[in-house]
């Protein structure tokens, strides 16, 4: 059985994507593993340059009439295996809303497949069913946070609803821990910020991760030229700190 990693905020612009571009890159230098774009903005999927048009995506797996296995719906790409996102996924709410099942959607579609070891989700900024059906899913969960004072804003949200999903639809499923991206660190209020985080984790019964995620302009120009970080510049900070961090996740 694959592990199977959420990587999941509500407030946007945190760092999701890139945090699970980086973390399914790394990861798939040792071992085989798939990435699942589930927001419909589908950067991850922009990324590995994976296909929208003419092919089958995670809306054929979850949300269409005729689901697909999901097996069909990977596409293999010079940056690794991925099961692409689809503009449609904002359609999910509407059209599984009243199905009992539709909570579940992803659990059994990834429940019939085979050969990966991990398997790396990235999530949409929303608490909505897509979501549910990752969390469901899932065996642990990533939140990325920045050290500013809106940092923790809608954490505690995400964490009930976890807790939730936890109580009454997947007992195993648990928060890996927070991470720390786009961390300066050079200011005493990011070092005060980082604290408070820390505080907060404890708190909520999880931890901060001990490697904080540095900037460097070499994410950028990777994201740009469609590479893996890992790749491109794997002796940046952002890389050699993500590096640093799946170690950290898979101890």
């Amino acid at each position: 059985m694959a592990t199977i990693f959420v990587v999941a905020n509500q407030k946007g612009g945190i760092g999701k994507s890139t945090t699970a571009t980086n973390l399914a890159g790394i990861l798939s230098k040792s071992a085989k593993t798939l990435l699942i774009d589930a927001d419909p903005q589908g950067n991850s999927t922009s990324t590995y340059e994976a296909k929208v048009e003419d092919v089958a995506t995670l809306y054929d797996v979850m949300i269409d009439s005729d689901r697909l296995p999901i097996s069909e719906a990977i596409q293999h790409t010079p940056n690794g295996d991925i099961v692409a996102s689809d503009p449609l996924l904002v359609k999910a709410e509407k059209m599984l809303d009243g199905d009992v099942e539709g909570f579940y959607r992803l659990k059994d579609a990834l429940d019939e497949l085979k050969g990966y070891k991990y398997i790396v989700i990235d999530t949409a900024p929303s608490l909505n069913i897509i979501l549910y059906n990752c969390l469901i899913a899932a065996d642990k969960v990533i939140i990325p946070v920045t050290a500013d004072s809106y940092a923790m804003q809608g954490i505690q949200q995400l964490h009930d609803t976890i807790m939730a999903v936890k109580r009454r639809q997947n007992k195993n499923l648990e928060i890996a821990g927070l991470l720390l991206v786009k961390y300066a660190g050079r200011s005493n209020l990011d070092k005060e910020t980082k604290d408070v985080i820390a505080k907060r984790a404890k708190e909520m019964g999880t931890k901060l991760f001990k490697t904080p995620i540095r900037e460097c302009v070499k994410t950028k120009e990777a994201q740009e030229k469609k590479k893996l970080l890992i790749d491109y510049a794997p002796s940046c900070n952002t890389c050699v700190d993500y590096v640093e961090f799946t170690k950290e996740l898979l101890k």
